[in-house]
């Protein structure tokens, strides 16, 4: 792919572009993304109740029938990126609400683990669309992108939240399968509502004028990208891990303390919504820090919070849990913030998909080894090797350009 800044045929769109979308755009697309990670954590918090009505023993002789939704995930990013630049992003986006609300209704009637598998595949397929084309449609017209990635992150990490308490209690009043069938018709009536409240695009994001903020040399790009997606690899790992997980790590060591299935998804809960607020905080402080030395610092301090998660039971895991959901959610904005930074608006899909491709595609591994590393290693063991992770990302961002590197290629 050729990184370029030359000039095409302005569109209607590029005549003002710091007009930002409609209010009801902006709203619906951060809503997206709550119901994006929602969808994709609704099997992780019910999978005891789903595993018991399909005659399974245990919840991590379920847990690989959810890889495949992880992995396309990934691996559907790929073509949705480059279709959100050359079809148009606001096409992409009806695909993707009325794709992933069919896809939940059609998974509640699922009654064979495999016939799960095939169903949260499906939605995979259509989650895989958010990420490269959503956010990227966000921060076209934004005139201060980190503020505006901070937010739609925590909106999108408050879906987190919200899988684990929605689905608590509308597995105690109703089962599972109303779990994934009240949030499919929530994502269709949006996306009726997004058809009436998007513009048509005038032109495909391709075909714009454009250039990025930060114009690095091919060479200082290309190691950026490479670092922005190993790091996203190991990053992702840890984040799939977690959310699928730590719904039954609260099962687990809050015995003795609580069993209802609703109040430990309070709990969980949040935890969620104290660590997106963390989103919020990284999104107005980007600017103001070095940004290698920022992003370091958010995966760094998921070591000892890991560490601390290992050993801890009762409350003292909340607190534990919620310092590394808190440096994990933090650190989730740093590389839409330098696709934003680094890549012209008009690549910025098809970049962001191929990033999400490699990494999402590869974190799958994590939702399908969950059940068995957790049955082989307990949930201690498993905790202290996603610390090494940790470790791993941050030699692996040791790579990406300094503040100095940065001004001297632009100057």
């Amino acid at each position: 792919m050729t990184i370029s800044t030359t000039s095409t045929p302005t569109s209607a769109l590029d005549l003002n572009p710091s007009a930002d979308h409609p209010r009801a755009v902006r709203g619906l697309l951060n809503m997206a993304h709550a119901l994006d990670h929602l969808f994709l954590l609704i099997f992780a918090a019910a999978v005891s109740t789903i595993a018991t009505d399909m005659g399974l023993a245990q919840w991590q002789d379920l847990m690989p029938y959810g890889a495949g939704a992880f992995f396309m995930f990934g691996l559907g990013a790929l073509p949705a990126g480059r279709l959100g630049d050359l079809w148009g992003r606001r096409s992409m986006m009806l695909v993707f609400f009325f794709g992933i609300g069919a896809a939940a209704i059609l998974t509640a009637f699922a009654q064979t683990p495999w016939q799960l598998a095939v169903c949260l595949t499906l939605i995979g397929v259509f989650a895989a669309i958010y990420h490269p084309v959503g956010i990227p449609m966000l921060l076209e017209r934004s005139a201060h992108p980190g503020a505006t990635i901070g937010f739609n992150g925590l909106v999108g990490n408050l879906g987190v939240a919200v899988a684990a308490l929605l689905t608590g209690f509308l597995i105690q009043g109703w089962g599972w399968r109303t779990a994934f069938i009240l949030p499919g018709g929530v994502a269709i009536v949006c996306g009726f509502v997004f058809a009436r409240q998007c513009p048509p695009e005038s032109s495909a994001p391709a075909k714009r004028t454009g250039g990025a903020k930060v114009n690095l040399t091919p060479t200082m790009l290309t190691r950026a990208l490479v670092v922005m997606t190993a790091a996203a690899i190991t990053s992702s790992v840890l984040f799939n891990f977690t959310t699928n997980g730590n719904g039954q790590l609260l099962n687990e060591r809050f015995r003795g303390v609580m069993q209802d299935p609703a109040a430990l998804g309070v709990v969980l809960a949040v935890v969620y919504a104290i660590a997106s607020l963390a989103q919020v905080v990284v999104g107005h402080l980007i600017h103001r820090f070095a940004l290698k030395k920022f992003f370091m610092f958010m995966v760094i301090g998921q070591i000892p919070m890991l560490l601390l998660a290992s050993q801890a039971q009762g409350w003292w895991l909340f607190v534990a849990l919620t310092g590394v959901m808190v440096f994990i959610f933090g650190a989730i904005p740093f590389t839409d913030f330098m696709i934003a930074r680094y890549i012209d608006d008009r690549l910025r899909s098809r970049v962001s998909g191929m990033r999400l491709g490699v990494s999402f595609a590869v974190s799958s591994l994590s939702v399908w080894a969950l059940g068995p590393v957790v049955k082989a290693l307990g949930f201690a063991d498993s905790l202290i090797l996603l610390a090494g992770f940790s470790v791993v990302t941050t030699l692996i961002l040791s790579g990406l350009p300094s503040a100095a590197q940065e001004q001297a290629a632009t100057a």
